[in-house]
Formats: C-alpha cells, sequence, structure tokens
C-alpha cells in the first residue's frame, strides 16, 4: 500500500522543531533530508540535532560527500532507513552492509541522470531504492514522470525493493506517480508550505490510495 511521508529539510534546529510541530498530528512517519554542504549545495541540521518523536517511523536522506564519515552517526539514531546517493564517489556495497548489519534497512538514491543498469550490484543490496526527482537540499523540483521507467527496471534488478519517490509530488500528479509503481511519496513543499497541512496531506493519501485506470 502506498503511503505519503512529509519532508523536513531545514537548516537551524527551531526550524526543524517547527517543521515537526506541523506535521505532528497527523504523521507517523517522517523523512528527514541531511545535508553536508559538499554534496548538496546547502547545509541542513546537523546529525546531533535530529531527533523524532519515538513512535513515528524516520528515513534519513542523506545528501552526502562520503557516507562512510557519516553513517555510524546516523546509525546511532536508530531510523527505520538510511539513504545514501549512489552518484558519491565511495563504495556504497559496505556501507550499505553495515546498514543492514545494524539492524536498519539501507535505501539508495538514484538522480535523474543515472541509469539503474549503471549500479545493478546497489539496486540488488538495497532495501529501499528512491527515484530523485527534486532539488538536492531544499523543497521543490519537478516530478519528471519520465523517471517512471526507472521503476520497471528497478524491479527487474530487485524485485524486493521498497520504491520511492522524492521530488515534485503535488496532487495533480500523485495518482500517476501511484499507478506507476511508487509506494512511497516523500512530499516536502506540497505539505509544509500548505495553510492546512493536514488537508494537504489527506488529498493526498486519499489520491495515491485511489483504484483504477490512469
Amino acid at each position: 500500500m502506498a503511503v505519503v511521508v512529509p519532508c523536513v529539510t531545514v537548516s537551524t534546529s527551531d526550524d526543524y522543531k517547527e517543521s515537526l510541530t506541523r506535521v505532528h498530528t497527523f504523521a507517523r512517519r517522517i523523512h528527514i533530508d541531511f545535508s553536508d554542504g559538499t554534496f548538496a549545495p546547502n547545509q541542513t541540521i546537523m546529525a546531533n540535532q535530529i531527533w523524532w518523536p519515538q513512535e513515528w517511523q524516520a528515513d534519513i536522506h542523506a545528501m552526502v560527500a562520503d557516507p562512510t564519515v557519516h553513517v555510524d552517526s546516523f546509525i546511532a539514531l536508530r531510523p527505520s532507513l538510511i539513504i545514501f546517493h549512489v552518484e558519491v564517489q565511495a563504495d556504497l556495497l559496505p556501507v550499505i552492509q553495515k546498514i543492514k548489519s545494524a539492524g536498519i534497512k539501507a535505501g539508495i538514491a538514484l538522480m535523474k541522470q543515472t541509469v539503474p543498469s549503471d549500479v545493478t550490484h546497489l539496486i540488488s543490496a538495497a532495501d529501499h531504492v528512491m527515484v530523485f526527482s527534486g532539488d538536492l537540499g531544499k523543497y521543490g523540483g519537478t516530478a519528471s514522470l519520465m523517471q517512471l521507467e526507472k521503476i520497471r527496471l528497478i524491479k527487474n534488478i530487485n524485485a524486493a525493493a521498497e520504491i520511492g519517490w522524492d521530488g515534485g509530488v503535488i496532487l495533480d500528479n500523485a495518482f500517476s506517480l501511484a499507478q506507476g509503481g511508487v509506494d512511497v511519496f516523500y512530499v516536502g513543499g506540497a505539505i509544509q508550505k500548505a495553510t492546512d497541512p493536514e488537508s494537504a496531506y489527506a488529498a493526498l493519501v486519499k489520491e495515491v490510495g485511489k483504484q483504477g485506470a490512469m
């Protein structure tokens, strides 16, 4: 069943608290963006500033140049899922194995230019594969539906992988993305910048849960 997960992309601890407060009445799973200011152009809050309510499930999306520097800090936070980008220079396979050995799901993110066949070994090892159609380190981006073709290719490599989508999810495209095979909709601005975040979330949940032809 497809799920809608609010994103938090902020640079200060006060903004982080405010973002969590904005979604606390309805969120049960949260997507936390972390950027080192190198892989992505801007820097978010530090790892030691990340927290979430105990009853929530947390996914950490790490936009970092060297995952080996950060992986231990993220593991110590005990999230449900840690996602690194395959476009980094470091060898991600040992990082994925380390995360899974700690009892945490390991995820990878593929940017628009990345072809699944080029990272077959990482897709095979991952629990979660995120199709990234956004702008690194900030809310927004465009949901390029051409990227949906990647889902078929990813599933051919790892049929068990949970498929995430990050970037440009709005009410107008949520149904098409769901029909295209997206399991997890990471939604930033459409919820966080909404006048009524809870109503915006509920509308998206209804849209991705619709049945029928595209």
